[in-house]
């Protein structure tokens, strides 16, 4: 035998023996997980004639329509709807694009009869109307209002017509014991829930502070570490958002020189109030006596659009669970181009596009299925603020009271390696060449288990760092969050950030197939017992400590 045969048939002994442990009846699929088929779909979402996949653009469009023919392809059942209300593997998300001008955008504190101005660098927003905002203010803490916790800035707090202005992140995150689970991220901690939290007490503006101590980059730092804001410089990226957004007030990033003048009222100063809530977690929230809030915000261009997220079912076998479902899901769009430049995005997000795309060919070409169903979503403008995943959420086509796990792909194809993005942060192994991130365990260890049970037959190392760290802000960050939010268990599985990330360097060669084919089939094979168990992973509401009072 030819050596080159002999490799390939001891290399398909070893996989047979590796998955032995393996249902016969799930050994169809497996099959279909190829590096072959992994290493040409990702050529083409990442090549330059997809353009980097720039949301409402072409090359994105163009991602979307191989995405619904794979679909299709593989018999997949489309439940969506189109205009006419036939079925369709698409779902519509209207969008609105726009241009903050940043030259426009600024910032007065008027007290005592006297006012200071702010611009751009020091504040920094944007929002998708031009919107004037002159109110009074507010310290309103953390913005956080967690009653399972024992945990309420706004207990007590009249913010109904005025602008809040609140700390980032959450209470206590350096302390391991904290009821915000440890040094880790609650939901608690990210704007969008602080945003909505503002909005349902009657606030009209939220300004976003830096922590006075933090040992992590502020909202505007972070901008500087992620490579497209730099590049894009001479032509950025237009923001976006849903039609229908639930965010209906503006806010704004603010630096902390800017909170330190605001919140300079009498003895207090930005860091004695957070000493203060990190001590007993008590409400240090007041009215900024005498202080008023005039925002302004203004963008150059606004354009309504729409883009689509792309959705295929495998129906369930068991007619009592098939109603139940389990999602695998990605994101299709990237950063486009710029200056004759292409951000191809093969790990952000070909990668994960392809995953699910394989996984849709794996259970669909498998004569039996699943007891519940599979819905196979790939998202759209993710790198916009999880837009369609946001939608869906909103919108679901399968009810996410009945949705029992959720696994989600977004960057499954390199190895980790130091870079602008960590260092200085967090520690990445020496050795992450057969390495996974798990991002979601404190809100479902039964979700951990499952997976670490399968991994026995792959024999990946699984890492659940970025579940105890809060540096990055990495679990708000893809779109399996906006299903967290709806207590849904949901895992984002990450191979960890690399010197390529948002660059245009980030192409198909650079891809580590027989890695990412390995984590598909650990993906393959959860799903299964996702699908199939009598106890689907529980949702754990609220993380971490119990509160001592």
């Amino acid at each position: 035998m030819p050596r080159t045969l002999l490799v390939a048939a001891l290399a398909a002994t070893l996989s047979v023996t590796a998955f032995a442990a393996t249902p016969s009846s799930e050994q169809a699929g497996l099959t279909q997980i190829r590096e072959t088929d992994l290493r040409a779909d990702i050529g083409f979402l990442a090549s330059d004639a997809l353009q980097g996949r720039l949301s409402l653009q072409p090359g994105d469009d163009a991602a979307v329509q191989w995405i619904a023919s794979e679909f299709a392809k593989a018999g997949l059942k489309p439940v969506a709807t189109d205009a006419q209300g036939q079925p369709s593997y698409l779902q519509a998300v209207p969008l609105i694009e726009y241009r903050p001008d940043a030259n426009a955008t600024r910032l007065t504190l008027k007290r005592n009869g006297k006012s200071v101005e702010w611009k751009n660098p020091d504040v920094s927003g944007s929002f998708p109307e031009d919107r004037d905002v002159d109110a009074p203010l507010v310290f309103a803490g953390y913005g956080i209002t967690a009653p399972e916790l024992g945990y309420d800035d706004y207990a007590g707090l009249d913010v109904k017509g005025k602008v809040v202005v609140v700390f980032d992140h959450e209470p206590q995150e350096k302390m391991a014991s904290s009821v915000f689970n440890g040094t880790g991220n609650t939901r608690y901690a990210t704007s969008y829930v602080k945003i909505l939290n503002a909005q349902e007490h009657g606030a009209v503006a939220v300004l976003l502070a830096p922590e006075p101590s933090h040992n992590h980059p502020s909202a505007q730092e972070i901008r500087a570490r992620i490579g497209h804001h730099a590049e894009h410089a001479a032509n950025p990226i237009p923001a976006q958002a849903l039609v229908d957004s639930p965010l209906h007030i503006p806010s704004m990033v603010i630096s902390s020189a800017v909170s330190e003048q605001l919140l300079d009222i009498g003895s207090q100063t930005p860091m004695s109030l957070q000493s203060a809530i990190d001590k007993d977690l008590k409400s240090r929230s007041e009215p900024l006596q005498g202080s008023t809030i005039s925002l302004h915000l203004h963008n150059s261009s606004r354009r309504e659009a729409t883009t689509w997220n792309v959705v295929g079912l495998v129906e369930g076998s068991d007619p009592k669970l098939a109603p139940e479902t389990i999602i695998i899901s990605a994101h299709h769009d990237h950063d486009g181009e710029s200056d004759g430049k292409i951000w191809h995005g093969a790990d952000d997000n070909a990668s994960g596009t392809v995953g699910v795309v394989t996984l849709a060919r794996a259970f669909a070409a498998n004569p039996a299925k699943p007891k519940r169903s599979i819905l196979f979503a790939v998202f759209a403008a993710e790198e916009r603020g999880l837009l369609g995943a946001y939608y869906m959420a909103a919108h679901p086509l399968r009810p996410l009271d009945t949705t029992r796990a959720m696994i989600n792909f977004d960057m499954i194809g390199r190895d980790e390696k130091p870079s602008q993005q960590t260092d200085g942060l967090i520690d990445v192994p020496a050795d992450t060449s057969n390495r996974l991130n798990l991002i979601g365990a404190a809100y479902s260890p039964d979700y951990q288990h499952t997976v670490a049970k399968q991994n026995e037959q792959v024999g990946l190392v699984l890492d659940d760092r970025f579940d105890h760290e809060y540096a990055l802000n990495v679990f708000f960050r893809s779109d399996q969050f906006p299903f967290v939010l709806h207590n849904v268990p949901a895992f984002w599985w990450f191979t960890g950030f690399h010197p390529d990330y948002h660059h245009p360097s980030d192409t198909a060669e650079k891809i580590d197939y027989p890695k990412m084919a390995k984590i598909l089939k650990l993906a393959y094979l959860s799903a299964w017992q996702f699908a199939d168990e009598a106890t689907p992973p529980r949702f754990v509401s609220h993380p971490g400590n119990t509160p001592s009072h």
